[in-house]
């Protein structure tokens, strides 16, 4: 393997023994710089690139291991070589490796045996540098490819959102409105990061099952008779049919919505009369943000409401109609409602 671009620093009190590492380094075509004073040198280490640490054991002021010790808090990676004196008993191994070496020479130094270990350190550490780029690589492409299957995902439930339309007189800005009021609303209920994420692709789909409504009912201009309503109730099971086999985990949430959205927190709502916190909350959350926004908005058979008028509807029916607390959080985020509603304008 190419050694070239790799630091070596060597460590010793001893210049002569310094000398002797810059010359077999030099034969090996590899970089080094020299310490004399290891205080200078755990400075240098600390603050720059190194790919490997050759260091005695007996120094002034700072000794091998101790250095070695700090350093390792920093790096745990970087191979070090510490050159002992032939006396040194098998204590001061111990403690070395405990404290982070990973390979020892005695003195005097003997070169053959100094480019083995140094070479296999170094191959290793190259090694592992490598395993870890890749690794990181790899990590990034997986990001990437996420990332697009995500997007591919969103565009897909946008476009699967805007099926209804086609049908029912309500705009694609009724859906966009529901979409955001939902996430607002979601987020000021608690909901984590992912179910807001969830609400905000899901809502869309909360009357995906007018398409399965005849059309003199569901474009009948002006207000349906007891029958035309019992069909147009059977829109809420047909969209949870719809939707309620995807392994998507937006469009499962979006069959939930579905048939949940018309269900009244006392119990008097469609299709099954769920009370309460038995509607699950994406249900409850969506049937605000709906009747709201179904009641601002302009159609050909009625007038927008103003929102003061919208608003003293969901007190009203607050308990009755709505979730309380979620009536409650809707009017405190009335002025981010405003904003919504004024950036997706009929």
């Amino acid at each position: 393997m190419n050694f070239e671009d790799l630091q070596i620093i060597s460590i010793d009190d001893n210049e002569n023994n310094l000398f002797l590492i810059e010359a077999i380094c030099e034969e090996m075509k590899l970089n080094v710089k020299s310490f004399s004073e290891p205080l200078e040198a755990l400075m240098y280490v600390l603050q720059n690139r190194v790919d490997l640490i050759v260091i005695d054991y007996m120094m002034p002021n700072l000794d091998g291991i101790e250095f070695i010790k700090e350093f390792r808090r920093k790096n745990k990676k970087v191979p070090i070589v510490m050159v002992t004196a032939a006396g040194d008993d098998e204590t001061v191994h111990k403690e070395a490796f405990e404290a982070g070496v990973n390979d020892f020479l005695s003195k005097p130094v003997n070169s053959v045996l100094f480019k083995a270990r140094v070479t296999n350190l170094l191959t290793n550490y190259q090694n592992t540098l490598l395993i870890e780029d890749r690794a990181k690589l790899l990590e990034e492409e997986v990001k990437k490819a996420t990332e697009n299957l995500i997007n591919r995902e969103h565009e897909t439930l946008y476009i699967l959102g805007k099926t209804a339309e086609y049908k029912d007189p309500e705009t694609a800005s009724h859906v966009a409105r529901v979409a955001h009021y939902s996430k607002l609303i979601a987020k000021a209920y608690g909901l984590n990061e992912k179910e807001q994420e969830i609400i905000f692709y899901a809502a869309p789909f909360h009357d995906l099952g007018k398409i399965g409504i005849e059309d003199k009912i569901l474009l009948k201009p002006g207000k349906l008779d007891n029958e035309e309503f019992e069909q147009m109730k059977n829109h809420a099971q047909i969209g949870y049919e719809i939707l309620k086999d995807s392994q998507s985990e937006f469009l499962k949430a979006g069959a939930i919505i579905a048939i949940s959205h018309h269900e009244k927190y006392d119990g008097s709502g469609y299709p099954k009369g769920l009370k309460g916190d038995n509607i699950h909350i994406y249900g409850r959350i969506v049937a605000v943000v709906d009747v709201f926004d179904a009641l601002t908005s302009h159609r050909p058979y009625k007038k927008a409401w103003s929102f003061d008028d919208a608003l003293n509807l969901l007190k009203e029916e607050s308990g009755k109609h709505f979730d309380p607390t979620l009536v409650n959080l809707f009017i405190e985020n009335t002025e981010e409602i405003k904003k919504i509603y004024n950036s997706f304008g009929e």
